[in-house]
């Protein structure tokens, strides 16, 4: 078995989650949508999630989450290091950069629980839907997994992050908002996934099905 893209899709899924992961610090309004910046990339972790776990399987696709759970956290740190760090004499941009980057630990609590959720969820959802159909009607299994998965991750972070913080209308369109853009990611992408897991089945000549796979995510 072949895995000479594996590594470049781990490279590509970590580098989505902590880009979106800075990218939410910036509220966006389109009108009926409300959301956080990170939402418009976001949605391709997912994606990418799918490709692991169709491709490579359940096991490989779960190292992939954790890598990118550690990396979440060591970014967390840092920010939160360098925020504590005093700054060099003539550098005014301290309150911008706390502003921005200063980590608010409700929030990283939230992201971290949100994340680990929906990734494994849908990692799980999609390994168990393909056994059950055989490897069939794939658009079924990134667009049923998603729906999960994005649901738990969506609602589990906005409620811990955002909870008693807004009027509850505002609450619950925050959550909606986010909820359709990323499904609807999904739905839009399915073309494009289909053809990245094509051409990855067969150029890495794998194509795992996950039937005596220990699905804990704490199985190392």
């Amino acid at each position: 078995m072949s895995q000479k893209y594996f590594a470049v899709i781990t490279g590509l899924f970590v580098a989505v989650l902590i880009t979106s992961n800075v990218a939410s610090t910036k509220i966006l309004d389109f009108g009926f949508f409300v959301f956080d910046g990170g939402t418009l990339l976001f949605p391709l972790a997912y994606i990418f999630g799918d490709i692991l776990t169709e491709v490579y399987g359940y096991k490989k696709a779960r190292k992939v989450i954790w890598t990118g759970f550690a990396s979440a956290i060591l970014m967390s740190l840092v920010f939160v290091v360098v925020g504590f760090l005093p700054p060099a004499q003539g550098w005014e941009n301290q309150l911008a950069y706390t502003a921005i980057l200063g980590v608010v630990p409700r929030i990283v609590l939230a992201s971290l629980i949100a994340y680990f959720a929906g990734e494994f969820s849908n990692s799980f959802i999609m390994a168990k839907m393909k056994i059950l159909s055989k490897g069939k009607q794939l658009w079924k299994r990134t667009i049923g997994s998603t729906i999960i998965g994005e649901f738990l991750d969506t609602t589990i972070f906005v409620f811990i992050a955002f909870f008693g913080t807004m009027p509850m209308e505002v609450f619950v369109m925050l959550i909606l908002s986010n909820y359709i853009f990323k499904v609807g990611v999904e739905i839009l992408f399915t073309p494009l996934t289909y053809k990245i897991i094509g051409f990855l089945k067969k150029v890495e000549k794998t194509d795992v099905y996950d039937y005596d796979t220990n699905f804990s995510p704490f199985k190392f």
